[in-house]
């Protein structure tokens, strides 16, 4: 029932929209386009207003699409985030075998834009087929990939309720995704003395030198990149440094951020207190002549908190028949990472992610394969199908 070959418009062409994070407006325009040209109507189209909630110069809200059932059942959602990273901005997708892959030295986006053609596929292929479904929520989240924002301010009201969601941002189409981590992002704001450098470097306070001997502290305790202590397993990461003003000049203020990941709620705020006294620590044995030492506010905020479902989760049931009917051995897994279904299992939709033949995210090597992504396709019609007689 699938056209392969219209599938694969709809993947061209989304992939070789610009909209990165904050700017997915052009996405938005693209794929209402498409979703009226399938047979949508006007009026189950919709933006939410999440862009101005979120407060920071986002250009447009979710993307919402109603679709009535023609059989009663439970509303099911899908979801597909419309950003992608800055590697991806200027992509040009081409064919390479049985690959899309970006011309020249960009990432390609098929994190999440795979997603995004899959689920337009899906409703056109509804409607112009004229097959008998639930009602469906077409949900296309701004802000994923700088924190999950999108999904955190969406209304289940917006989305009529669904009772389940199958979210697409992942790799192979037989994997589902039934639990991911817990982030907490960090912020170290340093403050010492500045003095010049070449004349009075003892009157000083290096904010740099603190924030350097914090990272050196935590490392050696085994706290940074992945970290295994026992049967506890995490992740942190140091992602930006800021400070300083000119090379004669005792850097007298640095900003450092960063995010620390577990599936283990208690050992993340162990991992976050490591860093936090590491900083304390750091600002504690740097001095001047003085004897005056630096300073540090260390800042923490959620962005999402684990989750696992159960197997027995009828969304995890349904999404595994799915799998089977195309072909495929379902694969439940946990994912070491976040996704808008943390946001959704928080809220109390459950919800499982599959995969769309994505790979090597955020990468130059990013590539979409072919044949993983038409059966990704499949597997959405399937669920449809299945969700028109619930058990």
């Amino acid at each position: 029932m699938i056209d392969k070959d219209r599938a694969m418009t709809h993947l061209m062409d989304l992939l070789a929209v610009e909209g990165p994070t904050g700017q997915e407006s052009k996405v938005v325009a693209a794929i209402s386009r498409k979703l009226i040209a399938a047979g949508c109507k006007k009026a189950w189209i919709k933006t939410d207003d999440a862009h101005i909630r979120l407060g920071d110069g986002f250009e447009v809200g979710n993307l919402i699409i109603k679709l009535p059932g023609t059989v009663k059942a439970p509303r099911i959602m899908f979801s597909a985030h419309m950003d992608t990273v800055p590697l991806c901005k200027g992509a040009v997708p081409v064919i390479q075998g049985n690959r899309v892959v970006a011309e020249g030295n960009t990432g390609l986006g098929g994190d999440d834009r795979s997603g995004c053609a899959a689920m337009v596929t899906l409703c056109e292929t509804i409607l112009q087929n004229k097959l008998p479904h639930p009602p469906i929520t077409f949900l296309f989240p701004i802000a994923e990939e700088n924190g999950l924002h999108g999904s955190r301010m969406v209304r289940f009201t917006d989305l009529g309720n669904p009772a389940m969601g199958f979210n697409l941002d992942g790799q192979f189409p037989n994997e589902i995704v039934i639990g991911a981590m817990s982030a907490v992002r960090w912020e170290a704001k340093i403050k010492g003395i500045s003095t010049h450098a070449g004349l009075e470097p003892h009157k000083g306070i290096s904010a740099g030198l603190i924030g350097s001997k914090a990272m050196a502290l935590i490392a050696e305790k085994g706290y940074f990149g992945k970290i295994i202590k026992g049967n506890r397993v995490g992740t942190s990461n140091l992602g930006s440094v800021n400070g300083g003003e000119a090379s004669n000049q005792v850097m007298d203020q640095c900003i450092m951020t960063g995010e620390c990941r577990s599936h283990n709620p208690s050992f993340l705020k162990q991992i976050v207190k490591v860093y936090e006294d590491s900083f304390s620590a750091a600002a504690q044995s740097v001095t001047n002549d003085a004897g005056t030492t630096g300073t540090v506010k260390f800042t923490t905020i959620s962005d999402y908190n684990a989750f696992k479902l159960k197997k027995s989760e009828p969304c995890v049931k349904i999404a595994g028949k799915a799998v089977e009917a195309a072909g495929k051995k379902p694969n439940p897994l946990v994912m070491d990472a976040g996704l808008d279904a943390n946001n959704f299992n928080e809220k109390g939709l459950p919800t499982v992610t599959l995969g769309t033949g994505s790979h090597k995210f955020h990468q130059v090597e990013e590539y979409v394969e072919i044949n993983e992504y038409q059966t990704a396709c499949e597997v959405l019609l399937n669920i449809s199908r299945l969700c028109c007689h619930p058990a």
